[in-house]
């Protein structure tokens, strides 16, 4: 195995642009050294990038949105007071991977690379209408978040491309969002679905909303209809419950030793009530409990 460790961007591209075999990125390293343990995963270029420049920053940018390196830990935005005002559903998603130890460690881009269906951050990002900075070989694009997972272990990514940047967009007034997953245990363990929804007051009538669901299809699902189930609304019962209808019927998840498909397609609904309720009452101004 080939172990590097670049101080640019330039140069770590570089190098994954001559790799040959599998290569993998190390930032945080909860997963690629887990696999690697494991036997999972042997990579032949191991490339580390925390001695970029910029990877550990958290930075308002101009229009009033956030761009965060590719190496902030979780316990880094858990930290972070104003990136926790605007985003509270992107910061406590990333704050549900792993223990205490892992939130020291673990990265969004990380779980997002990863591209577990059953990913915390990747719902809530995809709520938020985040985007990264994807840069290779042959220049730099934005990419959303919603079009980097392609199914269970893959992503869209080119050889030799990297994500360099994660960007959330500015909040803006009367917004809120939330993140509630589903899990067997009580803490640490691995969704059986999970719900982030992002959404936008005029008074008390939604006007946007996104609604994002995690662990009930191949990859996170961008739910329209859930959305317009709900703009038009001041979230009253008829409007959770075709909310509710809506994510429901967008699930498409498989039966395993955590779920069933029925279970999972009932509490999709659940969830993603709850988080509604708890994004509407963020955009109204009002303290969590």
């Amino acid at each position: 195995m080939h172990y590097h460790t670049p101080t640019s961007f330039d140069d770590a591209i570089a190098i994954a642009a001559e790799a040959t075999g599998t290569t993998r990125f190390l930032a945080g390293g909860t997963d690629v050294l887990v696999q690697m343990r494991a036997d999972i995963l042997t990579p032949d270029t191991l490339i580390n990038v925390k001695g970029i420049s910029g990877v550990k920053d958290i930075t308002r940018t101009p229009e009033g949105g956030w761009q965060i390196g590719i190496a902030v830990a979780g316990a880094e935005m858990t930290e972070h007071a104003e990136l926790t005002r605007d985003w509270p559903g992107v910061v406590e998603a990333t704050d549900l991977i792993g223990s205490t130890q892992i939130q020291g460690r673990c990265t969004m881009v990380g779980n997002l690379c990863n591209a577990s269906p059953a990913a915390d951050a990747v719902p809530a990002m995809v709520a938020a209408e985040a985007s990264v900075t994807v840069t290779g070989p042959n220049g730099t694009r934005q990419v959303a978040v919603e079009d980097i997972p392609t199914g269970p272990g893959k992503t869209s990514l080119d050889a030799g491309e990297m994500i360099t940047a994660v960007h959330l967009p500015p909040r803006g007034t009367n917004g809120g969002d939330a993140y509630l997953r589903f899990i067997p245990r009580t803490e640490m363990d691995i969704a059986v679905v999970g719900c982030g929804i992002n959404l936008r007051l005029d008074g008390d009538t939604i006007t946007e909303a996104r609604v994002a669901l995690g662990a009930v299809a191949p990859t996170v699902r961008l739910v329209a209809e859930a959305a317009e189930a709900i703009i038009g609304t001041t979230l009253d019962d008829a409007a959770l419950a075709a909310l509710a209808d809506a994510a429901s019927a967008a699930c498409s998840p498989i039966d395993d030793k955590r779920g069933t498909v029925k279970f999972r397609t009932h509490v999709a609904g659940v969830l993603a009530q709850r988080a509604a309720k708890i994004a509407y009452a963020r955009a109204q101004g009002e303290k969590d409990s």
